[in-house]
């Protein structure tokens, strides 16, 4: 997941650069809801990891 979040960032970069101000904004807008997404999740899985104890 944190894989997509950096390639919408670079798909952001690159439109940027290119003068796509829209669609720029738009991939970034993605990036950040994927990005946490993954977060959460990230906390989630240490907190339940944590909860039931390491293995």
């Amino acid at each position: 997941m944190l894989r997509l979040a950096i390639i919408f960032f670079i798909i952001a970069l690159v439109a940027a650069i290119f003068g796509f101000g829209g669609i720029a904004a738009g991939a970034v807008e993605i990036a950040k809801i994927i990005f946490f997404i993954f977060v959460v999740l990230l906390l989630l899985s240490l907190i339940v990891g944590g909860v039931r104890g390491f293995k």
